[in-house]
């Protein structure tokens, strides 16, 4: 069989310790399009992935990796990192988006802003918000999703202070657990936020036993990208918000 690749190029822009969301992309790719990574800098592999260093991968310079990536001319970019404009607020985040695409010449896609934008396509405003991050981190996502007009009812944390490569190896099962702990009944979707978690894996699971709907930021990213380019969403097991 002869793979697809007819359809949109898009550029990717990850952290350069981000290891899952490159896999993810893979399961949820739309029929003919291609994906192309330039990776970031601009943080320390060895630190704690806390607010301030969050913050400064948000901050980094991007001219070099987006001149690279504008060499596959792509007719879209994602920003592959959640944290990194959470930290700053959803102003911050806009205007990344429009300096992505005034770089690039190409639509503009965050992980944060796709986020969002999943929520209010599944008309749910009463959130239950886990991430693999420091609480701190944490905080300043309920201040983000708060500022957006979203009413965060429950919240998780993983319990413990994970490094950069320790948020990428959590297992589906401990993701699971943790969407869990962020339902309630209040709770009218549950947010997995990191684009280096493996979530992408348990959302039917988490959906079919919470009965809401399940929104990961490599799941949104993809979704938001097919909206836009007007393409179709992939076929598989990626909860209500592709059905």
């Amino acid at each position: 069989m002869i793979d697809d690749r007819s359809g949109p190029k898009v550029g990717v822009l990850l952290p350069f310790t981000n290891c899952n969301l490159e896999p993810d992309l893979a399961l949820l790719r739309p029929p003919g399009v291609t994906f192309h990574m330039a990776r970031l800098g601009g943080y320390d592999a060895d630190e704690i992935p806390g607010s301030d260093q969050m913050a400064g991968l948000g901050r980094t310079d991007m001219s070099e990796a987006l001149r690279l990536i504008s060499g596959v001319r792509p007719a879209a970019v994602l920003y592959g990192c959640t944290s990194a404009t959470l930290t700053h607020g959803p102003a911050f985040d806009r205007d990344l988006a429009a300096t992505i695409q005034a770089s690039s010449g190409a639509r503009s896609i965050t992980a944060a802003g796709a986020v969002v934008a999943a929520l209010r396509d599944l008309g749910a405003t009463r959130i239950g918000f886990a991430s693999p991050y420091v609480r701190e981190v944490n905080d300043q996502a309920v201040v983000f999703l708060t500022s957006e007009g979203l009413e965060i009812v429950a919240c998780a944390d993983i319990g413990r202070d994970l490094g950069n490569y320790g948020q990428g190896e959590l297992m589906p099962d401990e993701i699971f657990d943790l969407a869990c702990r962020a339902n309630g009944s209040d709770v009218q979707a549950v947010v997995l936020s990191c684009t280096d978690m493996r979530a992408v894996e348990v959302i039917d699971r988490v959906e079919a036993v919470v009965g809401k709907p399940v929104v990961t930021s490599n799941q949104a990213m993809v979704f938001t990208l097919c909206q836009t380019l007007g393409i179709p969403l992939p076929t598989g097991p990626f909860g209500r918000l592709y059905a």
